[in-house]
């Protein structure tokens, strides 16, 4: 009877709260008295149909996620039962919206002439105040640019942007209790600079010749697109009229083949374009006067450009004569030939090839080095495919290692002359990148002297290149270890930018002797440059201009998208850093930590060529711990496959491991449905209740933790809640279905 049961009582009463906009107002009571107590909450008088509320015969609470203004209010927590009823109640506050950008733009780009129009939109509670910021000091308004101020945004206006207005500006925002500050930078595109030199000529024969030339100092603030390419015959008359040879030239070289007589004189010059428009012309080139018909070297040069077919009815010795041997790779050695009839010297690149997969490798780089008809990538000349042998004739360059060069005492080493090596380097890469092939083993002793006395300098080895295919990602797991970008090591996609960092850790190297990721072991290495750590030794780039260092700085980037294109690097202040400067005043670079770090790199060569990557130990590492795993070097061509099946395995779609269970509940409980799901990617969840979606409430709760587990959570069921419900899991390799039935007793 009544007269035995204890009416309810709050023993712990609600408390008024302030909650900020957004975030998650929590009520709380302890509620005693003789079961069974009904709970009820009200809003300003009215039942309630939003937030969860919960009672477990003891404590009460109320909770709405991520409060809105008309949330605030008097809350009423109702409490009856046999004996009696009891009320609570507590007031809300609501603040106003915490001061803050929304989705703020981090650059903004703009042509010359053009109005600017800089808005930054923000929550805030007014009254709001802002102001925008540039070198330091506070822009005031004027005829040529303006803010404009409301309490959701602010916006800088330039009425014609020009190049000098480019940069980085700041908007500052204050309202009553708080203040933020957003920064941003603005890009003011114009047609590129002129290409910074003429063009100069090289492999010239009767009819044919190639054209490099250096990328605009400035790029006008927009990438260079292309270049227009111009002649005159300067045999035709004293003024010339310049023709167009292309208008789309895609890198900083060309192959002219067409169009030119044998014995004239010819100049060159060439134009740089973007997305504005084009630049004016470069310095005119010198004259270029073309090989008459009967010259024997220009008929030996012409055929440098040949794409090249692989040769299955001769063996290399019916055309060559075979020499010492020149190295040892990984794929097999490189002897000095000589061709039987013309004498010309040549290196060969025997593969051991007695394995399909080798042979296919040799035949993906003589395929690739098809594409990579350039100055300053080393050419293939021919191909042998004689089982079980395969060799490519490539050309022999006769001046060794750039970095063996440079410790040479009659070597004069310094800055400038480094960028001279950089800029050539980047003119190779930026060739191979327009082709959407990435080198991947860029390093030092890849960088190679034409010649023993001049400055240029050639890259090979394309044993590791790939063409990138937009719609399929390329991970690998191959590289050395000092030279690889963070994304090999953590075998993610890699990207154009891949090749960037190495020229980054290159450029380093050259200007310091120093390498920035060398650790005390290869785990120690990986490690750095998984981390990106590193730092400019302040004695080694003690007498290093800024600008060279703003160039590594560039490149040295975690994230590929942050890093300087070739095109970029090409256009960076350091490429014409030393153009007008007295060269002679130059100091030279010391070359004895260069020689010492030599002297480590042949150590290692030593005792292994090449870093495969342990994809097994870094798909198993604890992610708590930053450091890498120990690696064994080198791994079997067979566990390399191996470890690339284990990413493959990692793949399924989905699979129930413990399936939904039909369930009987009482009118007023809670129901609780679970599964375990799995699958690689995680699979996408999703609830129906008959055919429908089910959708978080006050009553239905919906989790899924990170091991798979799925549950469904209906408090305080009723006769409707019964029904057949369905779990579903989707991903990339497809869907599965698991259903159980809920009845209501």
């Amino acid at each position: 009877s009544p007269k035995n049961l204890d009416p309810p009582v709050f023993i712990k009463p609600l408390e008024d709260c302030c909650v900020d906009e957004g975030t998650d107002l929590v009520l709380r009571g302890v509620l005693t008295g003789s079961q069974p107590i009904t709970v009820t909450w009200l809003h300003n008088g009215e039942m309630v149909h939003f937030g969860n509320s919960s009672w477990n015969g003891q404590d009460v609470s109320f909770v709405v996620r991520e409060c809105l203004p008309e949330d605030a209010g008097a809350y009423t927590c109702l409490a009856e039962n046999g004996a009696g009823r009891t009320s609570c109640s507590a007031a809300v506050f609501v603040r106003g919206p915490v001061l803050s950008f929304q989705n703020p733009p981090q650059h903004f780009e703009v042509k010359v002439g053009q109005t600017a129009n800089l808005t930054c939109s923000f929550t805030a509670s007014p009254p709001v105040v802002s102001c925008w910021i540039r070198n330091k000091e506070q822009i005031v308004d004027g005829p040529e640019l303006w803010t404009e101020h409301t309490e959701q945004s602010s916006t800088l206006v330039i009425a014609e942007a020009t190049p000098q207005h480019a940069g980085i500006y700041t908007v500052v925002v204050k309202d009553r209790k708080r203040s933020a500050q957003h920064t941003l930078t603005l890009s003011v595109i114009d047609r590129p600079e002129p290409p910074a030199s003429g063009p100069v000529a090289s492999l010239i024969s009767p009819s044919n010749l190639v054209l490099s030339w250096s990328g605009p100092c400035y790029d006008g603030g927009s990438a260079v697109l292309g270049y227009v390419l111009e002649l005159r015959n300067q045999g035709l008359s004293e003024a010339g009229e310049w023709k167009k040879l292309t208008a789309k030239c895609a890198s900083t070289s060309y192959q002219v083949s067409s169009g030119l007589q044998p014995g004239q004189e010819y100049c060159f010059r060439v134009r740089a374009y973007n997305a504005v428009g084009k630049s004016d012309p470069s310095p005119v080139s010198a004259v270029v006067k073309m090989e008459e018909p009967d010259s024997k070297k220009a008929q030996e040069e012409a055929t440098q450009y040949s794409c090249v077919t692989i040769d299955s009815s001769h063996k290399v010795t019916d055309h060559y004569n075979l020499h010492e041997k020149l190295g040892t790779g990984k794929f097999g050695l490189v002897f000095k030939l000589t061709h039987k009839e013309t004498g010309r010297v040549c290196a060969g690149k025997f593969y051991k090839g007695r394995r399909a997969k080798e042979r296919e490798a040799a035949r993906k780089e003589i395929e690739l080095m098809n594409h990579l008809h350039h100055p300053k990538l080393v050419q293939c000349l021919g191909a042998y495919d004689h089982k079980p042998e395969m060799v490519m004739v490539m050309e022999f360059i006769a001046g060794g290692e750039l970095f063996d060069r440079i410790v040479d005492d009659s070597f004069e080493y310094t800055e400038p002359g480094s960028v001279r090596y950089i800029q050539q380097i980047l003119e190779g890469i930026a060739f191979m990148h327009q082709q959407k092939i990435v080198h991947l083993d860029l390093k030092p002793e890849n960088i190679v002297c034409v010649d023993t006395t001049g400055t240029s300098i050639k890259i090979i080895d394309f044993g590791l290149a790939s063409k990138l295919d937009e719609n399929t990602d390329l991970k690998v797991m191959h590289g050395t270890a000092e030279f690889i970008a963070p994304e090999v090591i953590n075998y993610e996609p890699v990207c154009l930018a891949t090749d960037m960092w190495s020229i980054g850790v290159i450029c380093y190297i050259l200007l310091s002797g120093e390498s920035p990721f060398q650790g005390n072991s290869d785990a120690e290495t990986l490690a750095l440059v998984t981390a990106a750590q590193w730092e400019f030794d302040e004695e080694s780039f003690e007498d290093i201009t800024e600008e060279a260092q703003n160039f590594i700085s560039s490149l040295l980037n975690k994230d590929p998208r942050r890093r300087m294109s070739c095109e970029e690097g090409l256009a960076h202040p350091w490429m014409k850093k030393f153009d007008s400067e007295n060269l002679s005043s130059t100091k030279c670079l010391s070359k004895e930590k260069m020689k010492r770090f030599l002297a480590r790199q042949k150590w290692k060569k030593a005792g292994k060529a090449m870093l495969a990557l342990k994809r097994m130990a870094l798909l198993s590492k604890s992610e708590s711990s930053p450091t890498l795993p120990s690696v064994d070097l080198p791994l079997s061509p067979e566990a390399e496959d191996a470890l690339q099946s284990l990413e493959l395995k990692m793949q399924g779609p989905p699979q129930f491991t413990k399936k939904l269970e039909d369930q009987k509940v009482a009118r007023g409980s809670c129901a609780r449905l679970s599964c375990h799901l799995t699958g690689y990617p995680d699979p996408e969840v999703v609830w129906l209740c008959g055919d429908e979606p089910v959708e978080e409430s006050s009553t239905v709760q919906i989790e899924y933790d990170d091991d798979g587990c799925c549950t469904l959570i209906l408090s305080k069921v009723e006769a409707e809640d019964a029904n057949v419900y369905t779990c579903r899991g989707t991903n990339d390799h497809g869907e599965i279905l698991c259903t159980a039935k809920l009845t209501v007793l």
